[in-house]
């Protein structure tokens, strides 16, 4: 019973400080909403006032000369914006450096018209009179605000903002090490890739951790060593057996391929005897042809001699020549 009600107690404590923030919170909103003709200066604590009501921000650095300036004119211009009801804040980037990641600052000086959490960037002329034009005539309904994927309030730009918070703290690091230890800059280089390494293994060992929490590995069981024996002999023999059936098939493939050239060499020897057997019928024809040619041939030659020869009929019928 007493833990139920310290409980009960922690959470109404919870509750009433969480409200009080928010009170505060909008508070200070309903206060910055209402511009006084104050230059306003934003910070990494502070910058989400611009969320409510309409705002012209400028992002600057001090070495920058092209913000310097800009500086008395926008002085002048957060005077004269109370009149349209808009609020004129400034931020350094030199102190606020995830404030240039989140919102993708790339030149300065940078200005963003922001009313009601849609951001636009304006591009025009930097001068007290364009300025105070641009929000008389609001010509920002012109311009298309930034999309969602890049709006600052978004949760990807908070950790590319995070990302630039990094790298400055690392380059203030960095300059400390040359500056009070002495370091040279060789040497704060190698410590940085070292570190590098280190950080990386390290984030590389808790990925493997996590995964292997949300997905363990199956437990197989615990055999005793005359078991893991039997079943390494196991696998042995299995192997052999593996190895004697590729053997044998390897055999019954080569017999096969023997076989199959033995068939084609007799089916070879059985056409050559064929087309022997064809070419001697042939020649022995051709032979008896020429010898009948020959014979035909003589007894043409014969023949006419035999008819040259009068028989003893014609000499006997010839009659006797008159005598002269």
């Amino acid at each position: 019973m007493r833990s139920y009600l310290q409980i009960l107690a922690a959470s109404c404590v919870i509750v009433t400080l969480l409200a009080a923030q928010s009170a505060t919170a909008s508070t200070a909103a309903a206060k910055a909403s209402k511009p006084d003709g104050k230059l306003i200066e934003l910070d990494e604590d502070n910058w989400q006032l611009m969320l409510n009501g309409e705002w012209m921000i400028e992002f600057f650095a001090p070495w920058c000369p092209a913000c310097k300036n800009l500086a008395p004119v926008w002085e002048r211009y957060a005077n004269t914006a109370k009149d349209v009801n808009v609020n004129v804040a400034k931020i350094d980037v030199t102190t606020s450096p995830s404030l240039s990641g989140r919102f993708f600052v790339t030149a300065l000086p940078t200005i963003y018209h922001v009313k009601d959490g849609e951001f636009r960037q304006y591009r025009g002329a930097r001068d007290a009179e364009a300025l105070l034009y641009f929000l008389k005539k609001k010509s920002w309904q012109a311009i298309e605000p930034l999309s969602s994927w890049k709006k600052p309030d978004t949760i990807h730009m908070s950790l590319l903002s995070y990302f630039f918070k990094l790298s400055h703290t690392l380059k203030d690091f960095n300059a400390r090490l040359q500056e009070e230890y002495g370091l040279p800059t060789w040497g704060s280089y190698a410590l940085f890739a070292i570190a590098t390494i280190f950080v990386g293994a390290a984030l590389g060992l808790m990925l493997v951790c996590i995964v292997d929490f949300v997905y363990p590995p199956k437990k197989s069981p615990r055999q005793s060593f005359s078991e893991s024996q039997d079943n390494l002999a196991k696998g042995v023999e299995d192997l052999a057996t593996e190895e004697i059936e590729d053997d044998e098939d390897d055999n019954a493939a080569e017999e096969e391929d023997g076989n199959s050239d033995d068939d084609a060499e007799e089916d070879q020897e059985e056409e050559d005897e064929e087309e022997q057997e064809t070419k001697e019928e042939t020649g022995d024809k051709v032979q008896t042809e020429k010898k009948s040619e020959k014979i035909n041939s003589r007894a043409g030659d014969d023949a006419p001699e035999v008819a040259d020869k009068p028989s003893t009929e014609q000499v006997r019928k010839r009659k006797p020549r008159k005598a002269d």
